[in-house]
């Protein structure tokens, strides 16, 4: 072990006293001071809302009363570039993109075109063209595949490895006694799975009917009412900033990690959505606060460090008739970090007008994610093209890495 059992107790302490601790995040290490963290934001971005693109003439009127105002405006977008601005609770990230140390890519998308969580998430972890195409994911494949080999056992701090970091490499587990109850993201995801199976499926919504019952009560699971991503009760900045303050910490460490995944729920927003606030504004707070919480964690080794946040799939143009957004396509990711070469939006933007839209209601992407991830794993962790175009990404050789993302 390159870290020791004290620094890892203590440091996943931090999130497991205050009840944030989900298990929701993993470790690996790597050779060399470049650090990596991939966020998974589970449910699917709104990329419009994250990123508006206010300066499109078919935003204001396609968005609605989902539309972010322009920058200067009441409640406005951050501005990045005059076209495009980040979400008023996005803070920190825009003063990162004044630092250029953010990129945001727009219009991105992995190879999947359908809408289902299970199957987009599992394709944005296996790394293939596919659902279920490979058994392990392309960050554990990464690293088997880096220039300098590390006996050093992964970490996932909770009671799954996710997808992404599962395979040959290794990656060993550690659970906090106590975790937080599911929340509504999970259960609906369970409710999806679960719904044909006859035994099963009734079971789980006869069960979620007592709770509910005895919530309504006052009886029982009172203090699990607006549970969000990373367990966050009613404040999910707070909790999200504990488990990133976990990870920087561990990372920091000079024989610590040098790779982790960690994700967060709550960004399936079909119903209220909110614009400049409510239950998105509070999630995109709390992504705001974990990454800050992990800077600050990290210390100077953030200027080692790249952070990149991404999601299974984006959300519909156009709100639906519970004033949220349902499943999309072109979505929103990030990618912060001292050792990024940041202050710049990488898109090829397609437009909002009607006749654009992927069929006719989402955002059409026009980059594949895949480049975003080489060109990350190429110019931060010296994979070779070899590498990403077979083993980490399989059948991915027409696929370029995005260059120029990481600093020299």
């Amino acid at each position: 072990m390159l870290f020791d059992r004290r620094s890892i107790l203590k440091a996943a302490g931090i999130a497991a006293a205050s009840g944030a601790l989900k298990p929701a995040f993993a470790f690996a290490a790597t050779p060399g001071e470049a650090r990596l963290v991939v966020v998974l934001l589970r449910g699917a971005l709104d990329g419009l809302t994250a990123a508006p693109p206010y300066g499109d003439p078919a935003y204001a009127s396609l968005r609605g009363e989902l539309a972010i105002a322009r920058p200067g405006g009441s409640n406005g977008a951050h501005d990045l570039n005059g076209f495009f601005g980040l979400h008023p609770a996005l803070a920190g990230l825009s003063a990162s993109y004044a630092k250029k140390e953010l990129i945001v890519f727009h219009a991105v998308a992995t190879p999947y075109r359908e809408r289902s969580h299970f199957d987009g998430q599992d394709l944005l972890e296996n790394g293939t063209p596919l659902p279920h195409g490979a058994q392990d994911g392309w960050l554990n494949r990464a690293l088997l595949s880096l220039p300098r080999k590390s006996n050093a056992p992964g970490l996932a701090v909770g009671q799954n490895v996710p997808l992404i970091l599962r395979g040959p490499a290794k990656v060993t587990s550690w659970a906090p006694d106590v975790l937080p109850a599911a929340d509504s993201d999970t259960i609906a995801r369970l409710m999806d799975l679960y719904a044909d199976d006859k035994v099963l499926g009734p079971a789980l919504a006869q069960g979620l009917s007592t709770t509910a019952l005895l919530n309504d009560s006052g009886v029982a699971g009172a203090d699990q009412k607006g549970m969000g991503m990373a367990g966050g009760g009613a404040n999910p900045a707070k909790f999200a900033s504990a488990v990133a303050k976990s990870v920087g910490t561990l990372l920091a460490a000079p024989d610590g990690p040098r790779v982790a995944v960690f994700e967060l729920t709550g960004w399936d927003t079909h119903a209220n959505e909110g614009a400049d606030a409510g239950v998105l504004a509070q999630r995109l707070g709390a992504l705001d606060a974990a990454i800050a919480s992990l800077a600050e964690a990290l210390g100077p080794s953030w200027r080692d460090t790249a952070v990149l946040a991404v999601t299974e799939f984006g959300r519909t143009a156009a709100a639906n008739g519970t004033r949220g957004t349902d499943h999309g396509t072109g979505a929103a990711a990030f990618l912060v970090g001292g050792a990024v070469k940041g202050g710049r939006v990488i898109v090829d933007w397609p437009g909002l007008s009607s006749g654009v839209l992927y069929q006719g209601r989402d955002l059409a992407p026009t980059m594949d994610l895949r480049a975003v991830c080489k060109g990350v794993l190429s110019e931060h962790l010296g994979l070779g093209a070899d590498a990403l175009g077979n083993r980490v990404f399989p059948e991915s050789g027409a696929v370029a890495p995005l260059s120029g993302l990481i600093k020299v």
